[in-house]
């Protein structure tokens, strides 16, 4: 079976890939009707497709790190942190559609949601830390090309997001949470896609077979959420944001691939159980 009639063997990729087709039609249908108009259906649009598949990818990525040992295990502590990571995305998306939809205000900056949209870095990164421990990457650090990809890669995504988004920042009436949350964001989101980066090409050679494929799916899944988040920086600097637009589809990309990562490894984890495989250290 090829890999990808093997990524939807399971029900919980086919969920995941019948609600991206129901919410890309939902879209569709929304932009046809309603172009260049402003919507209340955009607004329900933006909580639903979020909301719900970040809950559902959340819960099955614990009972996946459940499979795969828990905390007692390198790869259970990896899905773990990206299961809460995905909860975390979960929260921020709620608490947006709460303030757009029952309270019927515009978002503060910062506020609640961003608990979860910040909470989403520190959790990706410790779940890349363990994916690459995991992929046996100590072993490759010791040559001296990796050395050098592991000080460049994060150097270069850092100079990009300070370049874009804080190069001639003002501090000018600025308390310490929004400066920090300014500089997190666009910092913390290029530090953990540089090291899915660096996890990937350092561990490329070491892995084989279709759990080389699970570990790439999650890896693109980052990219797809530094992208998402790149543009909802670079929209609300330019104030061209609107709900249900292009950059809501970009979030929805992101959670269907890490979804779709996490059901993999669910499969594999629950294989490796059922053969009574050890994924301890």
């Amino acid at each position: 079976m090829t890999f990808i009639g093997h990524l939807f063997k399971n029900k919980f990729n086919k969920f995941v890939l019948m609600w991206f087709l129901a919410m890309t039609l939902c879209w569709v249908i929304l932009w046809f009707s309603f172009y260049g108009e402003k919507n209340s259906n955009y607004l329900l649009l933006g909580a639903v497709y979020g909301t719900v598949l970040t809950f559902c990818a959340g819960v099955a990525g614990l009972v996946a790190a459940h499979y795969w040992g828990g905390t007692k295990s390198v790869m259970g502590r990896a899905i773990m942190f990206l299961s809460l990571g995905v909860f975390a995305q979960f929260f921020g998306q709620a608490v947006f559609s709460f303030y757009n939809i029952v309270l019927d205000v515009e978002v503060p900056y910062p506020s609640i949601a961003d608990i979860g949209y910040f909470g989403v870095i520190p959790l990706y990164i410790a779940g890349i830390l363990s994916l690459a421990k995991a992929s046996g990457i100590a072993v490759r650090l010791k040559a001296i090309r990796s050395q050098i990809q592991t000080a460049v890669i994060p150097l270069v995504m850092i100079l990009i997001s300070y370049v874009m988004f804080l190069r001639g920042y003002s501090f000018a009436d600025m308390d310490a949470l929004t400066v920090f949350l300014d500089f997190g964001y666009p910092v913390g989101q290029g530090i953990f896609v540089a090291l899915a980066i660096l996890t990937y090409s350092l561990s490329r050679d070491v892995l084989g077979g279709l759990m080389r494929n699970r570990i790439l799916i999650i890896l693109v899944a980052f990219f797809l959420q530094y992208l998402a988040d790149f543009n909802f920086l670079y929209q609300n600097i330019s104030e061209t944001w609107r709900n249900g637009g292009y950059g809501d589809y970009l979030y929805l990309l992101a959670y269907v691939v890490m979804a779709l990562g996490i059901g993999q490894l669910y499969v594999t984890g629950r294989e490796l159980k059922g053969n009574k495989v050890t994924t301890k250290e």
